[in-house]
């Protein structure tokens, strides 16, 4: 299956279902009620984490995804069926950001979370809804809430506790197969892995851990050279960075140059990602080119308070020691603080119901989310649906602030899909 960590998608809840507006109809009952049933609720866009998928490949074939209307309202005061939920699948670790504005909507860091991306809409009131002592018999129904469409932008980012990185071919793979049920590909020459590889590794008498390798880094690579760019977003949540060195390839002029290439892109890309605890593992140390340069590198390194470990991820030599080790140090780091719920200063954020805005001359233009509802529920056949519509105007203050603005009678206002002349709100 191809490696796929980034999709586009355009996602879509269910639609509300009409009200309607019906009467009963029954032997010996010759002036029944009002009997028309409610529209049913459209159905929810969610997204689920799941540990079965480990790449977004699968939705890189859909790129419209809706969830299930509500059923229309029946006659007998029955409502419609609500919308059946469609839920999708992904990989732990995937961020749900909204295409347009680049907002985070949606982190799923924990297997089995289930989130809500688009709500479906409420279903319409059937006219039995609006019945009351004064009126009686009311031929009035809403329409179905409509549903609420998206365009989002789908990132996987790897949850692991330790991130390879290291330059091209330093053994990170056979590292990782050495000590995993990983099989990422080996080979003898540069770029061999080509996407990220996740493996659970379980030190002897130690904590188990995951273990991240991604594609060699190059110097450049958070511009874009190579292939590091692409990928150095999936150790950005790994705890540690276990840096892999092949000695044998040591520069005797700068003995810590290879060293300090990967740590410089590092911190190009992100400083926090700079920032993490790291363990320098110096490969490769089966080779006699190895044994000679190792502790002029070891001694470079340890100046600056780093810890490095001599391995050989072919024949193991060394490979348990560290593997102890990073299981302690992640033992030792502790998680994020998280505030609880009740102890978080609350913010309040007041929507207002309506926003007014000229356009050009003669034209202006009304958005919010309610009065935008409102307009989209209402059937406008109905002259008992327009008046109760205009009373809810007046009721928000709508029709007030229209008698503030410098408007003509011809104006045009336009509320979603609808456009209203000036005058109409006040007959």
């Amino acid at each position: 299956m191809k490696f796929v960590d980034e999709v586009t998608l355009q996602v879509s809840s269910g639609n509300g279902g009409n009200g309607i507006v019906a009467f009963r109809r029954e032997k010996f009952v010759p002036l029944g009620g009002p009997a028309g049933g409610d529209g049913g609720r459209g159905g929810d866009l969610v997204f689920e984490a799941t540990d079965d998928l480990t790449t977004l490949f699968e939705l890189s074939f859909t790129r419209i995804l809706k969830a299930e209307d509500g059923g229309h309202g029946q006659q007998k005061n029955m409502s419609g069926a609500n919308g059946h939920d469609l839920i999708v699948k992904v990989p732990v670790g995937t961020l749900v950001y909204d295409l347009e504005t680049g907002q985070l909507l949606v982190d799923l860091d924990q297997k089995g979370q289930k989130e809500i991306v688009a709500r479906g809409g409420r279903g319409g009131w059937g006219n039995a809804r609006f019945a009351t002592s004064i009126r009686r018999t009311p031929r009035i129904a809403e329409k179905g809430e409509p549903c609420r469409t998206l365009q989002l932008r789908l990132e996987l980012k790897l949850l692991a506790d330790v991130g390879l990185v290291g330059l091209p071919n330093a053994g990170k793979s056979t590292f990782l197969r050495a000590v995993s049920n990983a099989r990422p590909k080996v080979a003898d020459y540069p770029f061999t892995t080509l996407t990220p590889s996740l493996g659970i590794v379980k030190p002897e008498g130690a904590a188990a851990f995951c273990v991240a390798d991604i594609p060699g880094l190059i110097e450049g690579a958070h511009t874009g050279s190579g292939l590091g760019v692409q990928f150095l977003k999936h150790i950005e949540r790994t705890r540690v960075l276990l840096h892999l060195v092949d000695v044998s390839q040591l520069d005797l002029e700068n003995i810590t140059r290879n060293y300090d290439i990967i740590m410089s892109e590092l911190a190009e890309f992100s400083k926090d990602l700079a920032g993490k605890p790291v363990v320098v593992a110096a490969n490769k140390m089966d080779l006699p080119d190895s044994r000679e340069l190792f502790p002029e590198f070891k001694d470079a390194l340890e100046a600056r308070g780093i810890k490095v470990f001599q391995i050989s991820g072919a024949t193991r030599e060394g490979v348990d020691d560290l593997l102890k080790y990073l299981s302690t140090c992640l033992k030792d780091l502790r998680a994020p603080d998280l505030a609880a719920a009740n102890e978080e200063e609350k913010l309040y954020e007041f929507i207002e119901p309506y926003v007014i805005e000229k356009e050009d001359e003669g034209r202006w233009q009304v958005s919010g989310p309610e009065i935008q509802r409102l307009v989209a529920m209402t059937d406008f056949t109905s002259d008992e649906a327009i008046a109760i519509f205009r009373q809810k105007l007046r009721k928000i203050g709508f029709v007030d602030e229209l008698s503030r603005l410098d408007a003509e009678e011809d104006d045009i206002f336009s509320i979603g899909d609808m456009e209203f002349a000036y005058r109409e709100f006040f007959d």
